[in-house]
């Protein structure tokens, strides 16, 4: 058994788990890491699907009440069937746009000034967002309160995460606080979007890349996907306690901040930022 190799699906998986549900993009960050650990082989696309994977397990578990009562009660309760029905409408939209142009995207846009400008624009529209008068005074407190319109307009929101270094749960969580969702409300809606969106990526991912699939590759996979449910586990419980007295302008200065280190292992010649 390779020892490096797991050590280094371990720190992938850590980085898929601290990265994915924050609003500074998963997909940069293991770009970076993929490229400075030499992890980015032809195996490594069904290596990220894995580490996914456990990140989507740990916000399920962490609302899985939630998720059961809304299951469960969708017959016999109108909050229910509204909550299951604005996850359903917020998640057609990446399915759609994706199927017309995630090919296009990757071919065009998966590069490092694309992705440097994405990290550092975020950042300014966190900024942005957090300063507005309206933010201390949101037009909907809880996720539940949302409206289909409200689900749809986040739900086209969330598919600017298909531009490289956006963060889909920077487009969901900002987005939805500029529709006029509370910080709370944002968050909330944004892990439970995520869950189909999320696994329906993953699923077709796997898919199309099945052949590279190989049965001596699971201890790799399994220590990646533990660590990256334990740390995703972590990290949004641990979000969840933030945004209840702070706000998200730190992750603006960080995502300016990383912009530059794009730009900077780009120009370096260190890191490959292509698709």
């Amino acid at each position: 058994m390779d020892l490096v190799l797991l050590l280094k699906a371990a720190i992938m998986g850590l980085v898929e788990g601290l990265t994915e549900f924050l609003p500074i993009s998963s997909t940069g960050h293991l770009i970076l890491a993929g490229s400075l650990l030499d992890f980015a082989d032809a195996k490594a696309k069904v290596f990220d699907i894995a580490i996914q994977t456990g990140a989507i397990v740990a916000v399920i578990i962490v609302y899985w009440q939630r998720l059961r009562d809304a299951l469960t009660q969708v017959q016999r309760s109108e909050a229910a069937r509204r909550l299951v029905a604005n996850v359903a409408i917020g998640f057609l939209p990446a399915v759609a746009l994706g199927l017309l142009f995630g090919k296009l995207i990757k071919a065009h846009l998966f590069n490092a000034p694309v992705v440097a400008s994405t990290f550092i624009l975020g950042g300014l529209v966190i900024l942005w967002a957090e300063r507005r008068p309206a933010a201390a005074a949101p037009r909907l407190v809880e996720a539940d309160d949302m409206r289909a319109i409200d689900a749809l307009k986040v739900g086209l929101v969330q598919c600017l995460a298909m531009i490289p270094g956006t963060s889909r749960s920077g487009a969901t969580i900002i987005g939805g606080m500029l529709l006029g969702l509370s910080r709370k409300a944002a968050t909330d809606f944004s892990f439970f979007l995520a869950i189909p969106t999320l696994v329906g990526a993953g699923a077709y991912s796997l898919y199309k890349e099945r052949d590279a699939l190989a049965l001596t590759d699971l201890p790799v996979f399994t220590v990646g996907f533990i660590v990256s449910f334990l740390s995703a586990w972590a990290c949004v419980r641990w979000l969840l306690r933030y945004i209840s007295s702070h706000d998200f302008v730190p992750f603006a200065w960080y995502r300016i901040a990383f912009g530059a280190v794009v730009l900077v292992t780009w120009l370096g010649g260190w890191v490959q930022w292509a698709d």
